[in-house]
């Protein structure tokens, strides 16, 4: 389980467990969603995430807003978007285009276990900072680089994200209503989720290259592409246009290979079943009190993908003389999947969803006199992120920062990690390197 907030003091209650990867450093020159989706993961495990910000500016998304963070006095100008994947980071400033944040670096990832960063295709060469002169220094460094197309191929110097690699994947033409339908076309989805696909499989990567290196004693380079990804995570729709040959088309909430599995019209709106096999197909015949699981039009699921003309306007007109809530507490009390269509704000209300725990509340700083002495200081404090679904018994997720305002770990980690003085600091600082 996560580790709850102290609401006392805004900080993490104390707890007798450490992270699975409490004793990893990562340094993260990410920016946007799919690198920061990846270090998160890794930060809310324990990994100890050192965030590299421009001085000034910092990651893309503190500025893709609306919406935007709320403080005592109401909406700022910092956008909720870097909420969402930058927790339990340290933000440090440093300006990599200067020698002496070019140094500051090579110092930071001399002491990482990792190393994440998202630019262009042989971007950081220009700044001493890519694969081959960072491994010289550190050997037992992992530095996963990730890009839209990849570091090889006729692409790789090309921007990606993720709506250009949703739309040149085949994602979009799968997704939205059939043709012929109202409002028929390529849709994307709703989320980006090729970053997130992307940032889970760089995280899935990076704990394997961890392991190899107890083996060999040598990081890696990993190289992750959100075309690669994007492919990938097609599943059964890409396998099946492999070993098949057709082509998937759009087809709205209806599953290629799944009778019913779909959204049904009910008394008062829509409710979603998901009849995996013939027995809940069955179950669900019985709560409607009709025949169909003993027709061999509609008996086993292959005979129902063929026969989904006929079945499904019976289906509907049968379950618009109920209502949503009436159908839930039927189908079930009879095992047969079901649920309401939900908005986020009904998601986060739902009663499993706040027995979970997904709805984790920090404090950005301990108190208000730590917001007032701290150079980046800004009108928020308490910030509300969705918590991180990976729940291990022994060594379980915890919340330790919220997601930093920009630089606010400058100091301390150049103190602490570096051995820099105040001095020293205060000249970079001085020099606009900080």
């Amino acid at each position: 389980m996560t580790t709850p907030s102290d609401p006392a003091n805004g900080l993490p209650s104390p707890s007798s467990q450490t992270g699975a990867l409490s004793h990893l450093r990562v340094l993260d020159l990410s920016r946007v969603l799919a690198g920061p989706w990846c270090t998160q993961n890794l930060a809310d495990m324990g990994a100890d995430v050192i965030k590299i910000e421009k001085p000034g500016e910092g990651d893309d998304t503190r500025r893709w807003g609306p919406p935007y963070l709320c403080g005592d006095d109401g909406p700022t100008s910092q956008a909720s978007y870097f909420a969402a994947c930058n927790r339990n980071k340290r933000s440090v400033t440093v300006d990599i285009a200067t020698p002496e944040g070019q140094a500051l670096i090579r110092e930071l990832a001399a002491q990482s276990d990792v190393l994440i960063e998202n630019y262009k295709t042989g971007g950081l060469k220009r700044y001493g900072l890519d694969y081959d002169t960072l491994s010289a220094l550190n050997p037992r460094l992992v530095y996963c680089s990730i890009t839209g197309f990849g570091q090889t191929g006729p692409y790789a110097a090309r921007p990606g994200y993720d709506l250009l690699v949703q739309a040149m994947s085949g994602l979009m033409s799968i997704t939205g209503q059939a043709d012929g339908e109202p409002g028929a076309g390529p849709v994307r989805v709703g989320v980006a989720v090729i970053d997130v696909f992307t940032g889970m499989y760089a995280t899935t990567a990076i704990l394997g290259a961890l392991e190899a290196r107890h083996h060999t004693g040598r990081g890696q380079r990993i190289d992750i592409a959100l075309l690669d990804v994007a492919m990938a995570v097609l599943a059964n729709q890409g396998t099946g246009y492999l070993n098949a040959g057709t082509v998937p088309t759009r087809q709205g909430n209806t599953h290629p290979s799944v009778v019913p599995y779909q959204d049904f019209p009910t008394r008062d709106g829509d409710m979603l079943l998901a009849i995996g096999n013939d027995g809940q197909f069955a179950r669900f015949c019985e709560v409607a009190d009709v025949d169909w699981a003993r027709d061999p039009r509609y008996a086993a699921n292959s005979s129902r993908v063929a026969n989904r003309q006929t079945l499904i306007p019976m289906m509907s007109d049968i379950t618009r003389k109920k209502t949503t809530r009436e159908w839930i507490g039927l189908l079930e009390a009879a095992s047969v999947p079901c649920g309401p269509i939900n908005n986020i704000a009904q998601a986060f209300a739902d009663e499993q969803v706040q027995y979970r725990g997904l709805r984790v509340e920090q404090f950005r700083y301990a108190s208000s006199a730590e917001a007032s002495n701290d150079a980046s200081a800004d009108p928020v404090n308490r910030i509300c992120t969705t918590a991180s679904p990976l729940r291990l018994s022994d060594t379980p997720t915890t919340l330790r920062y919220a997601p930093p305002a920009l630089g606010q770990h400058t100091d301390e980690v150049l103190r602490d990690t570096l051995h820099l003085g105040a001095e020293q600091i205060a000249e970079l600082r001085a020099k606009g390197v900080l």
